[in-house]
């Protein structure tokens, strides 16, 4: 008997001991594509009053705008998931290694006199920055935005040579 209680104190511990792994490992990897989204007066909300969500704050809303950096020897690739949005509605910046991506994600009322029982996507101005691990020629940077995911192809910037100087024996 106490050698089955003993296996089942070891077996518990090793579920929470991965639980807890899993739990540390999700918080770390998405701290950085958990983004706020601010409402706009041009672009109002649902009040609280119009949501049965007792969870619902129509003030602030967060999302996760999961992405992928891919590196190879030419380019960096940068894949976000932003769905719900044009073309039109996005800023991409970079500056001092960082990728900004910005805009706003417009919400749109359904029509009629009905209410929302659920309301969990994020609507409003929103921006995420993404630290580029290598120097990129934004310049001949191109972005595209398809079924919902943002393409940015970012070219390296190739290293200039040092240029080697005679100097004459005088």
């Amino acid at each position: 008997m106490n050698m089955k209680l003993d296996d089942l104190r070891q077996g518990l511990a090793g579920v929470w001991d991965s639980v807890t792994e899993g739990w540390h490992r999700l918080r770390a990897s998405a701290a950085d594509a958990l983004t706020a989204f601010r409402p706009s007066e041009r672009n109002p909300l649902p009040q609280a009053g119009e949501v049965d969500d007792a969870d619902y704050l129509p003030a602030a809303r967060w999302a996760m705008l999961a992405g992928n950096v891919f590196e190879d020897e030419r380019d960096i690739v940068v894949r976000l998931e932003i769905p719900g949005m044009e073309k039109e509605d996005f800023r991409i910046e970079v500056e001092d290694g960082l990728l900004t991506v910005s805009g706003e994600k417009r919400f749109e009322r359904e029509r009629g006199e009905g209410r929302y029982r659920v309301f969990e996507c994020a609507y409003g101005a929103f921006h995420r920055s993404v630290p580029l691990p290598a120097s990129v020629d934004a310049a001949r940077g191109r972005a595209r935005y398809r079924n919902g995911i943002l393409r940015i192809d970012l070219p390296k910037r190739i290293p200039s040579r040092p240029k080697g100087t005679s100097i004459r024996i005088g």
